[in-house]
């Protein structure tokens, strides 16, 4: 574990041994007055701890919680996997990988962010977590596999064809970029996928939660982010960010700190 100086937070790194695929990378951001259930970020398709770039650390300040990410097995400066992901990866990594790093960390009660396929990750372990589980934060997140979705992939496998595109996403996942890229087109667009949705999860939700998404998210329409409100077992909420793209946490930045501060004040 190493401490890193910040100015809002103290920030340190974290090394999670796996039983037997070898280590998860996270990071840890602990305000002074650090209070309440821990935040745990949950990472979109090609993203990593790095490519939160500073939010993590204003999540921190505006929220007075820790906050947490790491960085999923394959991806960023977690190790490799040798094998591709099984079309139920996203449960898989409710209930093979989240709970290590949970006992890693002690994290007794939490609260989840998740971003894009994230966000169904923190679907699936908020409702195996129950009551432990304080609050739920999707943002930009898949609930079924939408033509819209599945377009926008097709699209992004075509621009990661060009070698510069894919030498920019080495700088966060280095040899593992091509996996990354392919372990999202590939599955995504695979006919084993195409009935995917949250839907068993949804109900067993006992969390509040809010679903954020961009108004012009070109990987899902805002029927992701109704239908994950109108099942959500707690009740849930809708915040639709006008002029948002996939990633309204970059693009829109204090909007989205904003209703996540309001929202888990709320919540717990």
């Amino acid at each position: 574990m190493t401490a890193i100086s910040d100015t809002a937070a103290i920030a340190q790194e974290h090394w999670i041994g796996l039983p037997q695929q070898g280590r998860l990378y996270a990071k840890t951001w602990t305000p002074s007055t650090a209070h309440k259930a821990p935040l745990v970020l949950m990472h979109d398709s090609l993203g990593s701890v790095a490519l939160w770039r500073d939010f993590p650390a204003q999540l921190a300040q505006a929220t007075g919680r820790q906050v947490i990410a790491y960085d999923r097995l394959g991806f960023g400066q977690s190790d490799a996997r040798g094998d591709t992901l099984a079309p139920q990866f996203v449960g898989e990594e409710a209930e093979i990988y989240f709970p290590i790093v949970r006992q890693h960390l002690g994290l007794t009660r939490f609260a989840l962010f998740g971003h894009s396929v994230g966000g169904g990750m923190g679907i699936a372990i908020a409702a195996g977590a129950g009551q432990d589980c304080t609050a739920l934060v999707t943002i930009a997140a898949q609930a079924f596999v939408e033509d819209r979705t599945r377009a926008g992939i097709v699209d992004a496998r075509a621009l990661f064809q060009d070698a510069a595109q894919l030498e920019r996403l080495a700088r966060y996942h280095g040899s593992k970029a091509r996996w990354v890229v392919d372990a999202w087109t590939e599955t995504w667009l695979s006919p084993a996928f195409s009935g995917w949705s949250v839907d068993a999860w949804l109900p067993r939700l006992q969390c509040p939660l809010l679903a954020i998404h961009g108004e012009l998210d070109e990987y899902g329409s805002t029927a992701h982010p109704e239908r994950i409100a109108r099942q959500a077992g707690a009740g849930g909420q809708t915040a639709i960010i006008a002029g948002a793209h996939h990633v309204p946490h970059r693009e829109m930045a204090e909007q989205v700190l904003g209703r996540v501060q309001t929202f888990l004040a709320q919540a717990d």
